[in-house]
């Protein structure tokens, strides 16, 4: 054989290597399967439509600053057009009226564990708060000498919150991978996402409640149609969930959960999900764009990894090239990432794109306000960020 032949040989050889590196990379953003049409965005940020809206009438927006000085939101609720309550990881709920943070916690919690990732993290109002004044919250804690989360019912009196009804308790937590977001589904259920709490194996067994995403009726009970029987568990293999919320029209479930982080499997294979009753999402057997028979792939997977923090279909019309959209916000990404759903097919993702107008530093929280306004808070006071002045701060994103 000649030495051309070998050399190019070689070189084919070397090509393919490099192809086959820079797609489990994630470099060639090529979609998680054929099936879904990812197109790679532009840098615009408003360039992108839905496959129902694409002739909608787009608005220019602003993005300004809405309160400051508030440390480490975690969780953004509305009671009421002009009342916004947040978590602060460090263990209380703040009121914000009008932009006008209330600097008397309306109730605090003193043993939630702040060590890394933990503290107080979830928040949710009741469907029929009006007539209840229910609230939900998940936090961290130390419990017989253990990390765990409790997700706990609390009655807001209007000026103060009254700690109620503890609905679960002894959830794996840990420094790193406590989930605890909590929100309420179009059933009117209480959807919980838990971490795998650094013990990766638990993803995958159905008697724990780690690397899960949990639902139970709103007084703490087991619904009767939850896929495993007299059990919490909805859907498992989940290495740390943070971000869940569903389709405005096909009321899909959506999710997004943070990728491994060197330690437990390469970096980076951040992902965002559409999750299904009972199903498999594969961690720790797979990750980033592996796939195997039984286990059901993520719609997008990030690498490098952007740390997404929360999930939000924007529902108003207020800003309408938006709506229907699924936004959240990036930790280590710094910003918001916006994707397009197929409003018909909810297994189709049109497009996505990272908001190029967003620069606050790490993002975790993203709400819709009753006004149809976008809320964002930063996260640059928890330890790996770069605090910048009067943070951390919930900006607003409204219609010029």
């Amino acid at each position: 054989m000649s030495k051309k032949i070998i050399a190019i040989i070689i070189l084919l050889i070397l090509a393919g290597s490099a192809y086959y590196i820079a797609d489990y990379l994630a470099l060639t953003k090529k979609p998680i399967t054929q099936k879904v049409l990812v197109k790679t965005p532009d840098s615009s940020s408003n360039s992108v439509n839905s496959s129902d809206s694409s002739s909608a009438k787009e608005v220019k927006y602003k993005v300004e600053v809405y309160a400051e000085n508030i440390f480490v939101p975690w969780s953004i609720s509305f009671t009421s057009p002009d009342r916004m309550l947040v978590t602060e990881r460090s263990g209380a709920i703040r009121e914000i009226i009008n932009g006008k943070v209330n600097p008397k916690p309306l109730v605090t919690f003193p043993e939630a564990s702040t060590i890394s990732e933990e503290g107080l993290m979830g928040l949710a109002v009741d469907p029929d708060y009006q007539t209840n004044k229910y609230l939900y919250v998940c936090l961290a804690y130390t419990k017989n000498d253990k990390a765990t989360d409790r997700v706990q019912r609390l009655v807001d009196n209007g000026t103060e919150i009254k700690k109620d009804k503890i609905l679960m308790d002894d959830i794996p937590a840990a420094m790193f991978h406590a989930g605890c977001r909590v929100k309420f589904g179009p059933d009117k259920m209480l959807y919980i996402t838990t971490g795998d709490a650094t013990n990766k194996q638990q993803a995958q067994d159905k008697n724990s409640l780690g690397g899960k995403i949990l639902r139970i009726n709103s007084d703490g009970t087991v619904p009767q149609d939850n896929p495993f029987p007299n059990s919490p568990v909805y859907s498992f293999g989940h290495r740390n969930p943070q971000g869940i919320d569903w389709h405005p029209l096909t009321q899909t479930l959506f999710e997004t959960e943070h990728g491994p982080s060197g330690n437990d499997g390469p970096g980076g294979g951040d992902e965002v999900n559409l999750i299904k009753k009972g199903e498999n999402y594969g961690w720790p057997i797979v990750s980033h764009e592996k796939s195997q028979a039984g286990l059901i792939s993520p719609k997008i997977v990030f690498t490098p990894a952007v740390a997404p923090a929360s999930g939000m279909f924007y529902k108003s019309d207020k800003i309408p090239q938006f709506t229907n959209n699924f936004f959240f916000g990036l930790l280590k990404g710094e910003g918001i990432m916006r994707v397009v759903v197929d409003d018909k097919n909810p297994e189709q993702i049109i497009s996505y794109e990272k908001l190029s107008d967003i620069n606050y530093g790490r993002i975790r929280e993203i709400s819709e306000g009753p006004d149809g306004a976008i809320y964002f808070s930063s996260s640059n006071r928890d330890g790996r960020g770069k605090v910048r002045a009067a943070d951390d701060k919930i900006y607003r994103i409204t219609a010029e």
